[in-house]
């Protein structure tokens, strides 16, 4: 498998940030002794300049890289972080190059591990992990390959749950869907009844009118029958009739 261009630069950039602050510690030693440190200044200016152009270079690359989908943004964001530590070492170089800063001793860690602890007068005077000591540049970025193999299994992983949960989202949608129909259904059902009800419920009211109009017109007759019975009653009584014949 080639090696990432990108991480080889990087390794490249961190060894000449070393070497910049070697000749720097050199420089401070020579002045404190009385010597003439010229030679010394013209290689550390020439190898700060060929770090600004690896960091410069380093920071294009990270942006054709990200802006082509060629790395991830989660890979993105941590080699951003690495130029962003690069270029913090560097201003400090170059601080330390003009006297305005400590002596940056080498220390390989410290082009590792971004920040400053407070209360450490020389920042780049940290101690190496155990994780890193003794490795050189091409087994660091294997074991920089590794953490992000594992990084990605785990973020395969992670798509994977979330894949089964969105899939138990759609079904769960489609579940309400149905139940959505049935409930619609029903409530269709409930209308149609409601309809026949009040239907029902206007044809008795007008049967019950019509029978209530139908009441008087029955009376009169009720009453001229019970007459004509009367009457024929009373004319058949046997003291009517003797009446009549005398």
């Amino acid at each position: 498998m080639a090696p990432d261009p990108w991480l080889s630069l990087h390794g490249a950039a961190c060894q000449v940030a070393q070497e910049v602050a070697e000749k720097i510690q050199e420089r401070n030693r020579c002045q404190r002794a009385g010597e003439n440190p010229a030679k010394l200044n013209v290689i550390i200016r020439s190898s700060l300049q060929n770090l600004k152009e690896k960091i410069d270079q380093l920071k294009d690359l990270l942006l054709r890289a990200v802006s082509t989908h060629q790395i991830t943004q989660m890979e993105g964001d941590r080699r951003q972080n690495l130029v962003d530590d690069l270029l913090t070492r560097q201003k400090q170089l170059q601080a330390s190059y003009k006297n305005e800063g400590t002596e940056p001793d080498v220390i390989r860690s410290s082009l590792m591990t971004g920040g400053i602890k407070r209360g450490v007068t020389n920042p780049w005077l940290l101690e190496e992990s155990e994780e890193t000591r003794g490795l050189g540049f091409d087994d660091l970025r294997q074991q920089q390959r590794r953490i992000i193999e594992e990084q990605d299994a785990g973020l395969d992983a992670l798509s994977s749950i979330i894949s089964r949960q969105k899939q138990m989202g759609q079904e769960i949608g489609n579940e309400l869907d149905e139940q959505n129909e049935i409930i619609d259904d029903l409530t269709n059902l409930v209308e149609n009844t409601d309809d026949k009800l009040r239907n029902q419920t206007r044809h008795v009211k007008m049967v019950d009118k019509k029978s209530t109009s139908c009441v008087p017109v029955l009376e009169p007759l009720a009453v001229d029958t019970s007459r004509a019975a009367w009457r024929e009653q009373w004319n058949n009584h046997p003291f009517m009739s003797k009446n009549v014949t005398h």
